[in-house]
């Protein structure tokens, strides 16, 4: 019997096969969950669908996170669906490309707005519309990024869209907690997904990356899938309000610095 057999849920935010919740998802439905997901527009659409029907997935519909009535729609669909939900796994986030070149000077106003919003805020409001349909011992996921904590070359206002979700996590956690639901972020190392093709210098942070990393390798969507794994699952029962490193881990040294 898997970890996650019974358990049902939502993951929003896979984009094709090479994404960060693609392998989540991957993960999840190993250890026997039902996942619903969702999609933003046509050309997702045809990515997305074919995969969740390779999972099985009962549910399989659109959400624009910056529209609170698709939010309930979502959530609506989701309660028909699957009555209640074990697990609600946020992946999404968005900036202006051309606010990610050059300094964090280039951002606008507008600019800040949508990538706080989406980014960020969508994560307050979805488990605000969700948390009727939560079990008593559900589980909140979201992604993050190291550039939350340090400065990291083009990423820019994600960087301060990305602490804002981690502050966020921390609260939610606060909140949701006396009802038993639990609500934590992973920190993954870089991984060629589409979302990172718009960051100006990651083919160079990728390549590098490695090098530095105290395991001498990159990570890869199966590596978050297995710690998201742990984290939707009765295993991580007693972690809330936590941002756990999926990075070989980078995060724990100064690049370049050498060895004594």
């Amino acid at each position: 019997m898997g970890l996650m057999e019974g358990k049902k849920g939502l993951i929003l935010g896979v984009a094709n096969d090479r994404s960060i919740a693609w392998g989540i998802a991957q993960a999840l439905h190993r250890e026997g969950a039902t996942i619903g997901f969702t999609y933003l527009g046509e050309a997702l659409e045809r990515r997305v669908r074919p995969l969740a029907e390779s999972l099985n997935s009962p549910l399989i519909v659109p959400c624009d996170v910056s529209k609170d009535e698709d939010i309930t729609a979502l959530i609506e669909q989701a309660r028909e669906t699957f009555g209640q939900i074990d697990f609600l796994v946020h992946a999404i986030a968005f900036a202006n490309k051309e606010e990610l070149s050059g300094t964090i000077l280039n951002t606008t106003r507008e600019g800040f707005r949508i990538a706080l919003e989406i980014s960020a805020y969508s994560l307050i409001a979805l488990v605000k519309a969700a948390e009727p349909i939560f079990a008593p011992d559900a589980s909140v996921l979201t992604l993050t990024y190291h550039g939350a904590r340090q400065v990291i070359g083009s990423y820019n206002v994600m960087g301060v869209a990305k602490a804002a979700l981690e502050a966020s996590v921390r609260y939610l956690a606060a909140g949701l907690g006396p009802r038993g639901i639990r609500v934590n972020a992973i920190s993954a190392g870089p991984i060629r997904t589409l979302a990172a093709s718009g960051i100006a210098n990651f083919r160079s942070l990728h390549k590098h990356f490695a090098e530095y990393a105290p395991l001498r390798r990159n990570v890869t969507i199966e590596d978050v899938g297995n710690a998201a794994l742990y984290l939707c699952s009765p295993l991580a029962a007693g972690v809330t309000g936590e941002i756990h490193y999926v990075d070989a881990g980078f995060n724990v040294v100064v690049p370049g610095s050498g060895e004594e």
